[in-house]
């Protein structure tokens, strides 16, 4: 009996991983330590994301041309080309893939006011098991973008139809540059809300 209560600390100590978000489940798992506030911050571009039950910090990792790969604390990943994100990884079910049929007109939003511009694409879906029934591919997309001046901002507004989907998202870029600095995006079961770089 003794020696079954002597193992009772190193089966609690073993249990710790399953607890979640405390510090010692995190070395215990070899996870690296948090960035608290007030601490040094993440070098290099960053995203700040909400809309996903929480905020999130995306750091740069990967970058060719337009497209980027963002990752967070916990795993989250995201895949952008220019402002748009064209993936989803760990914030849920959502896009998996993304392909445009032509040029993205976000590359230059300024030339989008004042007119509508017509789009095509096509998506990718799944589930947040990831489960070979729980996927969707080739979901194609018709969507609508115009943009107009509010404010201090250019604000492009992007309506999207599809089989059982309806969604609209909306870029507000700078007007001197066309730069998007903060975005809300339909990417699924979420809608988020991106800002930076």
């Amino acid at each position: 009996m003794k020696a079954g209560r002597a193992l009772l600390p190193v089966l609690a100590l073993l249990g710790l991983p399953g607890c979640g978000d405390t510090p010692i489940a995190a070395a215990l798992l070899g996870a690296p330590p948090r960035v608290q506030a007030g601490e040094m911050a993440p070098a290099g571009p960053v995203l700040r994301v909400s809309g996903a039950g929480r905020p999130f910090l995306f750091t740069l990792v990967q970058e060719s041309g337009e497209r980027r790969l963002w990752r967070a604390e916990g795993g989250a990943a995201l895949a952008t080309e220019g402002p748009r994100i064209t993936a989803i990884a760990g914030l849920g079910p959502g896009v998996s893939a993304t392909r445009l049929e032509q040029p993205d007109p976000l590359a230059d939003p300024r030339a989008l006011l004042g007119r509508e511009t017509a789009t095509r694409r096509s998506i990718d879906l799944r589930e947040a098991d990831g489960e070979a029934a729980g996927l969707r591919f080739g979901v194609a997309l018709s969507c609508r973008l115009a943009a107009v001046e509010e404010g201090a901002w250019l604000v492009v507004t992007e309506t999207c139809t599809g089989p059982e989907i309806d969604f609209e998202n909306r870029f507000e870029a700078e007007p001197a540059t066309g730069r998007v600095r903060r975005s809300r995006q339909w990417v699924g079961d979420a809608v988020l809300v991106v800002e930076g770089p």
